[in-house]
């Protein structure tokens, strides 16, 4: 019994050994792969892709990255994300590892799709509340107070007082230099500018900033982004453009934009089949009677 109780006791004491030995290689394993992956994986080349606007040179100096730097310790959501702020005529960032020792920064430039002008629309100011001795409840100061507190806040913010120019999404590019020859969008303030940023506009214009983005994508997908010459977006059940030199279309508020599109294209091909080249006027598509209504110009 003695014997049997002395093997059992070596054979446990085994195999602590053994769960021992197999922790203390698994660590020496991982401290020797992190210790390689510090040492041998450092950046000796950078490479970029893609970029014709940007040098790559300054494609590298906006990603932060160096030559000697950790291929595995490096963050790629980082590097896209200061390269985009950085280069506004950026618009996606894809940054590869290629071992032993490359990074590739693939990069995908864009282009101005619009011009937003300057703009300031009154009828967002706050306006006083009215004083009538009636003694309104404690919760309706509190909700003046709200608003007022928020359009105090908007109003400390930076208006632009220049046109910027804007990608299809709404990204922030540059200040629109004279004759930049990119559509003009009216209805729209701009608030705190600043390049390689979002479009930002006050609570009241965010549909209309909604609106704009769709129909900016909905353009440059059908490739008419040069069709149009302006976006009128200050009015509240439709959208106003001018399409193609002659025509002034009005396209409805809460529709699909492509398929407004769509339907505003076709209805054009239309006209100018059977009233010739030279045909000129409003086509409406907010009607209910028909897909699009074509008043000819006043000649």
């Amino acid at each position: 019994m003695a014997s049997m109780r002395h093997n059992r006791k070596r054979k446990r004491g085994r195999r602590r050994f053994g769960l021992l030995f197999k922790l203390l290689c698994g660590a020496a394993l991982v401290a020797a792969a992190t210790l390689g992956a510090t040492v041998f994986f450092q950046v000796e080349t950078i490479a970029v892709v893609g970029n014709s606007r940007y040098t790559a040179q300054e494609v590298i100096d906006a990603s932060g990255v160096q030559v000697g730097d950790n291929l595995f310790q490096m963050n790629k959501n980082q590097i896209s994300q200061r390269i985009l702020q950085q280069l506004p005529y950026v618009g996606e960032v894809s940054p590869q590892r290629g071992l032993p020792s490359t990074l590739t920064i693939q990069v995908t430039e864009i282009s101005a799709a619009a011009q937003v002008e300057v703009y300031q629309d009154d009828s967002a100011q706050a306006e006083p509340a009215a004083e009538d001795g009636s003694g309104d409840s404690g919760e309706a100061d509190s909700s003046a107070q709200g608003d007022s507190s928020q359009a105090e806040g908007e109003a400390t913010q930076t208006l632009a007082d220049q046109p910027w120019l804007i990608s299809a999404s709404g990204k922030l590019l540059e200040v629109a230099p004279e004759g930049s020859g990119a559509l003009s969008v009216t209805g729209l303030t701009v608030l705190a500018p600043q390049s390689g940023t979002m479009l930002a506009v006050p609570q009241e214009q965010q549909s209309r900033l909604a609106t704009l983005k769709e129909l900016l994508s909905a353009l440059e997908a059908a490739g008419e982004l040069d069709q149009v010459s302006s976006i009128d977006l200050t009015h509240s059940t439709w959208v106003g453009m001018r399409y193609r030199e002659n025509f002034d279309a009005r396209l409805p508020l809460g529709e699909d934009m492509a398929h407004s599109l769509a339907v505003l294209s076709a209805a054009v091909e239309d006209t100018l089949q059977t009233r010739g080249p030279q045909a000129a006027g409003t086509m409406d598509l907010t009607q209910e009677m028909a897909d699009a209504i074509f008043t000819p110009a006043e000649s």
